[in-house]
């Protein structure tokens, strides 16, 4: 485990203005999204960060080492934390990652380094559940339907009876970061039941959240929107069936901002292609994008986007305002509250 240097105790007491050395390490498009001029500066304030950066073209290309670094501000592009990283930054300390899944960059090294890690995810949350609950109310609407209907007929339907949003049953798989979030936004704006499945959650803990916790395929059968919140793990791979989708009340729509590895992909084509009754909106997909050719493309039933529902643009100045929340705690000696341990990565969608 790394020592912690004296940078936080010397701010900290006033006993000198020295400031802990930092460096950007991120790809360059990313670089503006999240930290841009003013996070920028607010940062500047507290540490010697220069506004230029590492990319992972000047990583691989340099053998340089920062021997004086002790926190790296990071986000899309990380580099992978391994031995030769952690050799090129031997005083590291602390990263801040100011965006979602920190997955692509642990390696072994990290965990047996003692460095923290600190993760914009719960910034990164926000904008999925606004999205997952504008698509609920749509959902409700049948809004998605009747455009269809108008774009194909040419004209309105004469009439339609949509669930509605007012007591009616919006399912949520998985009540982690984001299904919480999304579970709190119904319960404050909307008049809803809401079952969820998971088997993590005490009953006490869906009882605040005003959720009821039934099984997997109830879930399926009785809600008018199901939505889908469950990390890729191996245990959650092709969890959802395509028996599941049949169990599907008639106009009930399927969403899923998680990740598209934990839905039988086929098997829900074979049952959307047979019950045009039925939407999926998708923003994740496996692989993503789908293949050349793939009837996600093309079923009329199917709402295709492209990884949308995270942050984007200014929203990801969020995630770069987590991270001086972050560092300021780290400064004060105080725990980081989003600190990520080899445990909680892995529900980390």
């Amino acid at each position: 485990m790394k020592s912690q240097t004296s940078s936080q105790s010397i701010i900290s007491n006033g006993a000198s203005q020295i400031k802990p050395k930092a460096l950007y390490v991120l790809s360059d498009r990313h670089f503006d999204e999240i930290y841009g001029r003013d996070v920028h500066a607010e940062l500047a304030r507290r540490v010697d960060i220069p506004s230029s950066l590492i990319t992972p073209e000047i990583y691989k290309q340099s053998a340089q080492t920062w021997p004086g670094v002790e926190m790296i501000f990071s986000g899309w592009g990380m580099i992978p934390i391994d031995e030769a990283f952690l050799s090129r930054f031997s005083a590291l300390q602390v990263v801040f990652y100011g965006a979602g899944s920190v997955k692509p960059f642990l390696t072994d090294a990290f965990w047996r380094s003692g460095v923290q890690l600190t993760s914009a995810v719960a910034a990164n949350a926000v904008p999925v559940a606004e999205y997952t609950c504008a698509q609920i109310i749509q959902a409700l609407k049948m809004a998605w339907q009747s455009a269809f209907y108008i774009r194909k007929e040419g004209k309105f339907p004469k009439y339609y009876t949509p669930p509605g949003a007012y007591r009616t049953t919006v399912g949520l798989l998985s009540l982690g970061m984001i299904g919480r979030a999304v579970a709190e936004r119904l319960r404050s704006s909307y008049d809803l039941k809401v079952l969820a499945y998971d088997p993590y959650v005490t009953p006490e803990e869906a009882d605040s959240l005003n959720v009821t916790l039934v099984p997997l395929d109830e879930v399926f059968e009785r809600a008018d929107v199901v939505s889908c919140h469950t990390p890729a793990l191996p245990e959650t791979e092709r969890m959802i069936r395509g028996r599941h989708f049949e169990l599907l009340k008639p106009q009930t729509t399927f969403i899923n901002t998680a990740r598209g590895a934990v839905v039988a992909e086929d098997e829900m084509i074979e049952v959307l292609q047979r019950r045009p009754d039925i939407i999926a909106i998708l923003d994740v997909t496996y692989p993503e994008p789908p293949v050349a050719g793939s009837p996600l493309y093309t079923l009329e039933n199917v709402i295709l986007t492209p990884h949308i529902a995270g942050s984007m643009g200014d929203e990801c100045r969020r995630m770069g305002r987590y991270m001086v929340e972050e560092l300021d705690r780290f400064l004060a000696g105080q725990p980081l509250l989003y600190r990520v341990n080899e445990e909680r990565v892995a529900v980390i969608a």
